[in-house]
């Protein structure tokens, strides 16, 4: 590939186009960013939560503190609070630590996660640039800001980009290994290579205001919080801290009776969503209106062409995980990407993508589309009287507050969604007899059936098991007396990175590892397991990298 232009090119510069070029470059490979926008130009107000995969991930490629460091004060509270309004009776709390305690806090219903890096809340206008910063600092990445990809065709394993300023309508062809389009909803990709969306076009209707409101602050009820939920007949409504100082995001969930977006009063909506006075006054910094869908791409790929994140799947975003259900599939072929770019990956390790990532991107939008409709129901169901000073009003507080608790605890502590997601069928997996453990949005059971994700644990030394990974496969040695050479010889023979790693004297070795070898990707995913290595080790080997 070292004739070609770039190794891979990415088509968009988000969250997710970011990250597949991080890792592409930490792996040596080129990677060239196509982006209309201009260099360092502010991104909307979108995500505002970072799961615990993606901020593993972003510690592999060197910028999670960086992360850490930034969005909402390191004190500001991190919870989840349902209220009448958001100035109005508190009705339930989910509590989640500030970024300050991120690490040391127990007790709370996310404050377990077996992990070296929980959670992290963050909108992305904070998020990206700290992304793009770090990307464009490395010398394996070249982004071409106002430029657009026109059109493209493909060779006998490459693929010739046309290009096009937006500045000068210039155009520039580029070739390259592969091709990569995280360009959105509207993915230009998507289409040029033939992929249609299929599922629910239309689950909720909502309008969303970013707004500076400096008094607010001080007219909230403490605690303070992070996310509010408002529940009141008029309006329910959620907002989202984005500075932690003056600077809020109000989402207003239209009613399933209200179709047309202009049909609701956006001004009105918003105050009944606060519990503020007429008067009060606010800047509108942004607006947009938005529909919630459930839609995934009926191919992830057309040879060497591939789609990721918002491109291959949209859904609602609750459980936090659109985003970050793109930053998993830029995980994932990166790795695979890398390996062909290398030589030591076989052509079929490019069919793993669409082949391990789809069934998730499918459960997991129902898993949101379950969700919302849960939602929509639960506000259209408010009593009228939850606010009443009053004993019936205080029944009807406490039984909501309830419900809301443990309808969304799961959405917002989704350790089944973060740890629990498996890959099966995949042609690059050593499958045993063992099924993989079923898992929920909130919870899942450790495993190390292959294709499960490699359960976290601190070796002796001090060093996260993740941290001692490598760039292709690691091998964990239970047993200092199991015999690895066959597997070592066969990964130096074809050239595949392979670390090996002798786990004897770790105190928290979950017992989810009842075998003495387990062989994990660097994706953090099992790839086979035993008590020996087969008699065929090279094999093996060939299964894993897609050249058997």
């Amino acid at each position: 590939m070292k004739d070609f232009d770039t190794d891979v090119l990415v088509v968009g510069a988000g969250p997710v186009g970011l990250t597949l070029a991080m890792d592409l470059a930490s792996r040596g490979v080129r990677v060239t960013i196509v982006e209309t926008r201009r260099y360092a130009e502010p991104p909307n107000v979108k995500c505002n939560h970072v799961a615990a995969r993606s901020m593993e991930t972003f510690r592999r490629l060197g910028v999670a503190q960086a992360l850490r460091n930034a969005g909402l004060p390191a004190d500001h509270p991190n919870d989840v609070v349902f209220r009448t309004s958001v100035c109005g009776t508190e009705l339930t709390r989910i509590p989640i630590p500030c970024r300050r305690d991120r690490y040391s806090a127990t007790g709370g219903p996310d404050t377990w996660w077996p992990t070296p890096e929980p959670p992290h809340r963050i909108n992305q206008i904070f998020l990206e640039p700290l992304l793009l910063q770090h990307a464009a600092s490395l010398a394996q990445v070249t982004l071409l800001n106002r430029t657009q990809c026109m059109s493209f065709e493909q060779g006998d394993g490459f693929v010739t980009a046309t290009l096009r300023s937006l500045d000068t309508d210039a155009e520039q062809h580029i070739t390259a290994g592969f091709l990569v389009g995280c360009d959105g909803g509207s993915s230009g990709v998507r289409k040029l290579m033939g992929a249609k969306l299929e599922g629910t076009a239309v689950i909720q209707r909502v309008q969303s205001t970013y707004i500076r409101a400096p008094q607010l602050k001080a007219m909230i009820p403490q605690p303070l919080a992070w996310s509010y939920y408002s529940v009141n007949p008029r309006r329910c409504g959620t907002m989202f801290a984005i500075d932690g100082h003056d600077t809020w995001l109000v989402h207003n969930h239209l009613n399933p009776n209200e179709p047309e977006f202009d049909s609701v009063d956006r001004d009105w909506s918003i105050k009944q969503i606060l519990g503020v006075p007429q008067d009060f006054e606010y800047e509108v910094i942004s607006k947009e209106d938005w529909v919630g869908r459930r839609l995934v791409a009926d191919k992830f790929r057309d040879r060497n062409v591939f789609i990721a994140g918002d491109a291959a799947h949209l859904w609602v975003p609750y459980a936090g995980y659109g985003m970050n259900a793109g930053i998993a599939d830029a995980t994932n072929l990166a790795w695979v990407l890398a390996a062909r770019v290398q030589g030591w990956g076989g052509e079929v390790i490019l069919d793993a993508y669409e082949a391990e990532r789809m069934p998730i991107t499918m459960q997991v939008s129902n898993f949101a589309m379950e969700h919302a409709a849960k939602m929509i129901k639960a506000r259209s169901a408010v009593p009228a009287n939850i606010e009443a000073a009053d004993t019936q009003g205080q029944q009807a507080r406490e039984a909501i507050g309830r419900e809301a608790y443990e309808l969304n605890v799961q959405q917002f502590c989704c350790a089944g969604l973060n740890f629990g997601y498996f890959y099966t069928h995949s042609p690059i997996l050593a499958a045993d007899d063992e099924p993989a453990p079923a898992y929920s949005m909130g919870g899942f059971t450790e495993s190390t059936v292959p294709g499960c994700r490699a359960p976290h644990f601190w070796l002796a030394d001090g060093r996260s098991l993740y941290d001692a990974f490598g760039p292709g496969y690691t091998l964990l040695r239970f047993d200092a007396k199991a015999d690895i050479a066959s597997c070592a010889t066969a990964a130096r023979e074809q050239k595949v990175p392979l670390e090996v790693i002798d786990v004897q004297g770790s105190p928290s070795i979950p017992a989810a590892y009842r075998h003495r070898l387990v062989l994990c990707r660097t994706d953090q995913h099992v790839a086979w397991r035993g008590d020996a290595l087969p008699n065929d080790a090279l094999a093996l080997l060939k299964l894993l990298t897609g050249r058997h």
